[in-house]
């Protein structure tokens, strides 16, 4: 959704506030979900945007951003694709739940330690940081926690531990001279998703879609366009002389807790398929994730294995969150509701264009 009459008003007013405030936006991760539904909101506005990704994007680049291929790895290109931007998106990240500390740690955390270098040389003076609800999760339930619930201590993944490090550096470096704010959606899904819901058909087609666990946990998600808005709402509220938001973090979501049970079904329905029934007992998951991992490690396999330890502990535990903070401090309220998200979704995924 480009076409920034069709956007609801409260985005359309806070877009509008952000480019009398900002001239030129950086986006890392551009080619990504969630970075492509920023950069069609900033553009629609007429914000001048420069995309930074590693891949080639000419959808981003046909809706007039400036796409620059780059590693985050690499500080000399960042900082020179920065030169002139006065806000920053820090969006790209490696995400997943399989790979070396080395896969994890080098763009997680040495690309936002480059991310923040490059803001302080080139006196760039916002910088908004996409976390993680995984930085607090320690394998229990999450019933209703806020940001003060603790990083946690030991970590099922190294994308989880990466992010934890690079959030809390990003929220360090907040100063006079460079506000910084970290947002933390949850489960972001919509149309044009590459990760949950193309997952969720593929293994519903192929007969492997399960339940974990005999009780039904809550669990909160975000619709895409609701996760963008966040952020520009995080943009503009650095962009006061004492953002209350400056130096903290904020889990985002939909504010709809609902059953995992229900939210994969819903995306089923919208492919035109039978709900899932099956169920796998908790604890065996966990083993059966246990064991795949130490196998796929001796046997050198790069590929993820079918389940891990984290995912087995993700399905099966609640993860929903107390997003009063981001609507107090953000002024964020969810744009789209889930029910309205899902019929945009299954006419995507009908091929008919959704208009909003």
């Amino acid at each position: 959704m480009t076409n920034f009459s069709s956007r609801p008003p409260a985005e359309q007013q806070a877009l509008t506030a952000l480019s009398a405030t900002t001239k030129h936006v950086f986006v890392t991760g551009a080619g990504g979900f969630l970075g492509t539904s920023i950069c069609q909101a900033l553009c629609a506005a007429g914000i001048k945007v420069t995309g930074f990704a590693r891949g080639n994007y000419p959808h981003l680049t046909k809706l007039g951003v400036n796409m620059i291929q780059g590693d985050i790895s690499d500080l000399s290109t960042l900082t020179a694709a920065m030169k002139d931007c006065d806000l920053v998106f820090h969006v790209a990240s490696k995400a997943g739940v399989w790979g070396s500390k080395a896969e994890y740690y080098q763009p997680n955390v040495q690309g936002t330690e480059n991310i923040i270098q490059a803001c302080q040389s080139l006196a760039i003076t916002r910088l908004v940081y996409t976390s993680t609800p995984s930085v607090t999760f320690t394998g229990v339930d999450e019933a209703g926690i806020d940001e003060s619930q603790p990083y946690a201590q030991s970590f099922l993944n190294y994308y989880a531990q990466s992010k934890a490090l690079a959030e809390q550096m990003v929220l360090t470096a907040n100063s006079d001279n460079l506000k910084t704010v970290a947002l933390r959606p949850h489960l972001i899904w919509g149309p044009s998703d590459p990760h949950l819901v193309p997952r969720v058909i593929e293994r519903a087609k192929l007969g492997r879609l399960k339940l974990v666990g005999k009780q039904d946990k809550l669990v909160d998600t975000i619709y895409i366009d609701n996760a963008a808005y966040a952020h520009i709402l995080a943009a503009l509220k650095l962009a006061e002389p004492t953002p209350v938001c400056a130096g903290k973090c904020y889990f985002l979501s939909n504010d709809q807790p609902i059953t995992m049970a229900s939210m994969l079904n819903k995306i089923l329905h919208c492919a035109d398929l039978p709900p899932v029934t099956k169920r796998v007992p908790a604890p065996l998951a966990y083993v059966v994730g246990t064991v795949l991992e130490y196998l796929y490690l001796w046997l050198g396999k790069t590929q993820e294995p079918m389940m891990t330890r984290f995912v087995a502990r993700q399905l099966s535990t609640s993860h929903y969150f107390d997003i009063s903070a981001a609507k107090a401090d953000l002024g964020y309220q969810p744009l789209v509701s889930i029910d309205d998200g899902m019929l945009r979704l299954k006419a995507s995924l009908s091929g008919v264009d959704a208009a909003s």
